[in-house]
């Protein structure tokens, strides 16, 4: 019976290996990693994470961002079970958004209840094992003892774990969110006037999210014990995947022992259907090691507009979506670093962070070297400028585009943190300045902040004085553009460009 139980993981990686692959979409990742006094980093454990990008029939598009814990069996199990319960026939362009609802919903109740079969006889061999080692057994020896301790030990870890998801589908040209825990979705739409619209789709199922205080009060949980707790069973998430000690054995657990059902649900939180019909942008789906290490590192005021303005800038320097979603990832991961390294301000919030995963899926967005000025044609050639967040002393930077059209003459272009402009600014206007409009809502409902030059940080009183000769250490990176113009132009690096 075990045998069968673990063919069945088996079988479902064979039923979606027929699948094809998104190919509009990337995905990064980076592992765990906890820093020594040295600032070196350690990894602690293996990733746990996971992810789905696949192409179904009738055009229909899955992507799924899973963060395992305890192990990643579940989140390997839930990204190939989830696959197979929605795209082998399950749905079709004819299906309304209620049926899409239903689907999904029922999807992700067959992964639960599919994940707890397959560690069925692993449970029940452990509950035999612990009735064997009753106090006081005088036919157990020590030896049979200690075979049946690491014997225990191993069902522990083969039957514990638990994940997270956040799972993305197109259908009929419809964005459809369905959420279990704490990752995040993110859509980004582009407008013709150069802005960046960030919606956050959905909260996070969390211990400070209101909506599933409530739910759990319902049930009998008291909600200021869980805030103030900020854990259920040592994960922030409400809700969850897998994790059957919290799922069957909640009476045991004092902050949900008086819970009339189970408080820790896998039921998903569906947000659509999100027309994408003339939308120009991408949707990010991001693991909760990405999202807290960015917000560990400069707080969570401007996490979504500083990660969206990242995956901008590597658009416009990158011609793959993998090498765009990985380069955002060790952005993401460097800057954790720095901040830690620092040893100032939020320093003690990045001792550590946990797996981070990020998927990228473009709509109808230009990749580098694809990009043209609407009006002139001319190529986007990236400017390097220091950034520097308020909340720490850190630095990254921030990719502005300089265009050259072909009448060779030199016009400032919009920054990588938007769109292009209808029309090239003329030389002598105003620097770029980034602008983006930020929504962080439970559905679609928008905050916007855009226009005002906030990812750009004023250097106050650290801009650099000059030295001895009068001059001042430079603050735009121009080498990428010089080897990139001399490179197109037949000429050295350099070659006639740059300072003498």
């Amino acid at each position: 019976m075990a045998a069968q139980r673990r063919n069945l993981i088996q079988s479902h990686q064979s039923w979606t290996d027929d699948l094809p692959l998104c190919q509009l979409c990337g995905v990064g990742t980076a592992a765990n990693c906890a820093y020594g006094t040295d600032g070196k980093g350690t990894q602690s454990h293996p990733n746990e994470d996971g992810h789905l990008r696949f192409r179904g029939e009738d055009g229909c598009f899955l992507y799924g961002v899973f963060n395992g814990y305890d192990g990643s069996r579940v989140a390997s199990f839930a990204s190939q079970c989830l696959t197979a319960e929605l795209l082998l026939g399950q749905l079709n362009s004819s299906h309304s958004d209620s049926d899409v609802r239903r689907i999904l919903t029922q999807a992700f109740d067959v992964v639960e209840k599919s994940f707890f079969e397959t560690i069925d006889d692993a449970l029940a061999e452990k509950a035999h094992l612990s009735n064997y080692l009753l106090p006081h057994n005088e036919n157990v020896s020590f030896h049979q003892n200690q075979k049946v301790q690491e014997r225990l030990k191993e069902l522990e870890h083969e039957v514990s774990g638990g994940a997270t998801a956040v799972v993305a589908l197109i259908l009929n040209n419809k964005l459809y969110i369905a959420s279990v825990g704490t990752n995040r979705a993110l859509l980004c739409k582009s407008s013709s006037d150069g802005q960046n619209q960030v919606l956050q789709i959905g909260r996070p199922h969390s211990t400070d999210n209101e909506d599933e205080l409530q739910r759990l009060s319902a049930l009998g949980v008291d909600p200021a014990r869980v805030r103030q707790a900020g854990q259920v069973a040592g994960q922030s998430s409400t809700r969850r995947l897998g994790d059957y000690r919290v799922k069957f054995n909640y009476n045991e657990i004092d902050l949900l022992s008086a819970a009339e059902t189970r408080p820790v649900i896998a039921e998903p939180e569906i947000h659509g259907s999100q027309c994408l019909d003339g939308v120009t942008g991408f949707l990010l789906l991001m693991s909760e090691g990405l999202i807290n290490a960015l917000e560990s590192a400069h707080g969570p005021e401007q996490a979504n507009q500083e990660i969206v303005a990242m995956v901008a800038a590597e658009l416009a320097l990158q011609t793959g979506l993998e090498a765009v979603a990985q380069s955002v990832v060790e952005r993401v991961k460097r800057l954790h670093h720095d901040v830690y390294a620092s040893g100032r301000q939020r320093a003690t919030f990045c001792s550590r962070h946990e797996d981070m995963t990020l998927l990228i899926r473009t709509l109808d967005y230009p990749l580098a070297d694809g990009v043209l000025t609407p009006t002139q044609g001319g190529r986007i050639y990236p400017v390097s400028v220091p950034y520097s967040n308020s909340q720490s002393t850190s630095k990254t930077s921030v990719t502005l585009s300089l265009v050259m059209p072909s009448q060779n003459t030199l016009t400032n272009g919009t920054n990588t943190a938007s769109t292009l402009e209808e029309g090239t600014p003329t030389p002598g206007s105003q620097s770029p300045t980034a602008t983006l409009q930020s929504t962080n809502t439970q559905t679609q409902s928008s905050s916007s902040s855009s226009g005002d030059g906030s990812l750009f940080r004023q250097r106050g009183s650290q801009a650099a004085q000059p030295d001895e000769t009068g001059r001042v250490p430079p603050y735009v990176d121009f080498s990428h553009f010089y080897r990139l113009w001399g490179g197109d132009h037949g000429e050295g690096p350099q070659a006639g460009l740059g300072p003498q």
